[in-house]
């Protein structure tokens, strides 16, 4: 796509500083519903542009799901990969100014990949999956501290807030599953997804939630997208070990839950961990291995809209 402009926008928590084109001045505007819709209205026509935003702790998402709405294309980032970007160029200084120009000249020299088209109630199910994920993290240490604890009271008080975030994931599971299904698209994905054994509507629900692009795009780049695509360590006369980094850690997660399931319940996956296995391959290889089979069968399956069938039986 042809872009006549290129617009970096730095996100925080309370602005939002816009430039377009590295230009030397910079637009500052609330990070509010407001300012959005102001920002929204400085904005070259939709389709024009190439609007690049570092992902900041969520801070980013209403602003990206209003901007894909208005029918603008949308680039997320990782922050560490501008930071790398403006060292490799020399630009040490760092205020937010400069990093929103920093941000529009890495769009215009990388061409980062636009987000998928986001739908309304994308924001609302990504909190959800978001805070779910928070409250297993808060469970798993209170069940680690009431396993030390010597004092009675203590652990009383432990299980009261035990009983309350586990009544607290209840509700968040049937929320997730309510705005699951009062969409049909995101209806038919969950269970598309779910065809496949070792994927339960915990791992279809961050699917849906945190990689729209399943489905758009081919098996390298969603493995890469996701960080599951092994990296080249070599240098002269050296190799390295192949390894995987970055991408979206939460739906690694996802995938690493499912795969220790479907290891037993999937035979497809039980088969072509094992054959891993007696190639002896080091488990922490095999269980990537199969976490990044099941994403690429996935992808697969939404590309094609066709259920799980074992290659076995076929």
């Amino acid at each position: 796509m042809s872009f006549q402009h290129f617009i970096g926008i730095d996100v925080s928590k309370a602005k939002l500083d816009l430039a377009f084109d590295e230009q030397a001045t910079t637009t500052v505007v609330p990070n509010d519903p407001k300012g959005i819709d102001e920002l929204v209205d400085l904005l070259p026509e939709a389709k024009s542009c190439l609007i690049v935003i570092e992902a900041t702790g969520n801070y980013e998402r209403p602003l990206a799901v209003r901007l894909v709405e208005a029918g603008h294309v949308v680039s997320v980032v990782n922050p560490r990969q501008v930071r790398d970007f403006a060292k490799a160029i020399g630009k040490l200084a760092k205020t937010d100014k400069i990093d929103a120009r920093i941000i529009a000249l890495f769009g215009k020299l990388t061409r980062p990949r636009a987000v998928a088209k986001t739908k309304q109630l994308q924001g609302e199910l990504d909190q959800l999956v978001t805070r779910r994920r928070q409250l297993i993290g808060t469970r798993t240490a209170e069940k680690n501290r009431q396993g030390q604890a010597v004092s009675g009271a203590v652990r009383k008080s432990i299980q009261r807030v035990l009983d309350a975030i586990n009544k607290d994931i209840k509700m968040i599971d049937r929320e997730i599953q309510k705005l699951v299904q009062s969409d049909d698209d995101w209806k038919h994905r969950a269970e598309l997804l779910g065809t496949m054994p070792g994927i339960g509507d915990v791992t279809s629900a961050t699917i849906i939630a945190e990689l729209p692009e399943l489905g758009d795009l081919n098996r390298q780049e969603i493995a890469s997208l996701v960080g599951l695509a092994p990296f080249n360590r070599d240098s002269g006369q050296m190799r390295g070990k192949r390894s995987i980094f970055g991408g979206r850690g939460s739906v690694r997660s996802a995938l690493y839950m499912a795969a220790l399931s479907a290891r037993r319940y999937n035979p497809a996956i039980a088969a072509f961990s094992k054959r891993l296995a007696e190639q002896g391959k080091p488990p922490k290889v095999v269980i990537t291995a199969c976490m990044r089979k099941i994403l690429i069968t996935l992808n697969t399956m939404v590309k094609t809209n066709t259920a799980w069938e074992n290659p076995q039986n076929a």
